[in-house]
């Protein structure tokens, strides 16, 4: 079961996160997701998405930003991706794509 908070905006969600213990910044790469702090990459096996937060933009509502709190299954890692609505890159993998879609 995912417990969800009320935010805002994005940047409240990502400090409140962080205060919780979602440490990492985690970005979109190809069939993974990947941690430059330390190095490591994540396939989509290798994840769980403990929680996540949908924004619209203010003046356009295409302007959307999905923050997901993820946490390693395997290693003792949490962290956050923010990332632009919709995950529609050519060089992503279909599993990765999967994962990261949050349906309404």
């Amino acid at each position: 079961m995912i417990i969800m908070f009320s935010y805002e905006t994005v940047s409240e969600a990502v400090d409140d996160l962080s205060r919780r213990g979602y440490v990492e910044d985690f970005i979109v790469n190809d069939d993974c997701i990947y941690c430059k702090q330390n190095e490591t990459r994540l396939n989509p096996k290798e994840f769980v998405i403990d929680e996540y937060y949908r924004f619209e933009g203010d003046s356009d509502p295409a302007d959307e930003t999905i923050v997901y709190a993820i946490s390693s299954i395997h290693k003792p890692l949490k962290g956050i991706l923010v990332n632009a609505y919709g995950v529609y890159a050519d060089s992503l993998s279909d599993e990765l794509v999967e994962k990261l879609t949050v349906r309404k």
